[in-house]
């Protein structure tokens, strides 16, 4: 009955169990490009200055920001502030939507078989809200969205084919949605996802079967902030590179402070920790240096990248 299912799978193009001999990748980013750097949970205007002040101290390329407290959080000011900076840096400024389940007034996703809902949207109405809140993004100027629903994502590239939303729209799916083996990361693809956040704890061969079934970067947190795990994978970024190009190298921070949603009360450690984030891309990126000085990272910029527009 094993062999039955694993010759379906590969009748069907899918790997037929997870590739323990480690496949090198043939796959890039459209500039040929294997890695790029992203750094989280960037909490607006000010973060993002200071992680290009870092980044321009250390002599690195971050190539995408991602926000998580939401574009909700956000004024019309801050983000064309946002904006502005990310199309004067020329990199990529992913905003995630909101509200989602666990702001809402579910019990489920605060019981503890439910907590893996949390960024889900929850009813129509919260479908409605978040699809609003990319619109109004996109109107100031953002190109970049952070999604971790399935419905939504499917009514997002809809709104994209008939011009409610700009065509160039980059749909970042959230390591929350949760999808962790390659059928259902390439439904994620086919649904239109532009770039896919694995969960943070899949080995090597997990990460090299769905490298096989799917086209899309692959967004792989190499440190982990400790609500997603914690883990610390900085020395398994070499092969990861290796096995799963295209993909985001992307850096959170372990023993840090879950700042969801961030506002102006804890602005100082948002920015702190934003800075370490820079940091920490900095410790990786001479490790790959050291051991594999020919992956090829995207020098400046990219076609692909959500980098925001001025408006």
């Amino acid at each position: 009955m094993e062999n039955l299912v694993r010759n379906r799978l590969e009748q069907l193009g899918l790997p037929a169990g997870d590739l323990y001999t480690l496949p090198d990748s043939q796959k890039r980013f459209p500039d040929g490009a294997q890695y790029r750097i992203e750094i989280p949970s960037v909490e607006g205007p000010n973060a993002l200055a200071a992680v290009l002040e870092e980044a321009e101290r250390y002599g690195i390329r971050i190539h995408r920001v991602s926000q998580g407290s939401g574009i909700m959080m956000l004024t019309d000011e801050e983000i064309r502030e946002v904006a502005r900076l990310g199309h004067e840096a020329q990199i990529e400024v992913s905003l995630f939507v909101g509200p989602r389940a666990a702001w809402d007034t579910s019990a489920q996703v605060i019981s503890p078989a439910g907590r893996n809902l949390g960024a889900r949207l929850r009813g129509m109405d919260q479908v409605v809200y978040a699809t609003q809140d990319i619109i109004r993004a996109t109107q100031l100027g953002i190109r970049s969205v952070l999604v971790a629903d399935e419905g939504q994502l499917w009514l997002v590239n809809e709104m994209k084919k008939t011009g409610d939303l700009p065509t160039d729209l980059v749909v970042k799916i959230s390591v929350q949605m949760g999808a962790a083996n390659p059928i259902s990361v390439r439904w994620m693809e086919t649904l239109g996802a532009g770039t896919y956040n694995v969960p943070t704890d899949l080995s090597l061969p997990q990460l090299a079967a769905i490298r096989a079934a799917v086209s899309l970067p692959l967004d792989i947190y190499v440190e982990v902030p400790d609500n997603f795990g914690g883990f610390v994978r900085h020395y398994e970024v070499p092969e990861m590179i290796r096995v799963a190009a295209p993909m985001y190298v992307k850096l959170g921070i372990r023993n840090g402070v879950d700042i969801y949603p961030s506002g102006r009360h804890i602005e100082d450690l948002a920015i702190k920790q934003a800075r370490e984030r820079v940091h920490r891309a900095k410790l990786v990126y001479d490790l790959i240096q050291r051991f594999v000085p020919e992956a090829v990272m995207t020098a400046h910029t990219a076609p692909d990248l959500g980098v925001p527009v001025l408006v």
